[in-house]
């Protein structure tokens, strides 16, 4: 790396952290509505799930009372 005799200013660090923002905020927003979707893909399966879960506990527990006429 070479190095120069110029001094590095406020201002080329200010720019330099705004272009690098720039790109980052860029990619946030696009993964940010990936994540959305994901997050509330995750909470419809937990829900569904837990639903599932607590049918069959209720069917498990459930006492079969049979009653025949003689």
């Amino acid at each position: 790396m070479a190095t120069t005799e110029e001094r590095v200013t406020r201002d080329d660090i200010e720019s330099k952290l705004r272009e690098l923002r720039g790109d980052i905020d860029a990619g946030v927003d696009q993964v940010r509505g990936y994540a959305l979707v994901a997050g509330a893909v995750a909470l419809v399966v937990f829900v569904l799930g837990a639903y599932l879960s607590g049918r069959r506990r209720g069917r498990r527990r459930a006492t079969l009372v049979e009653i025949r006429r003689l």
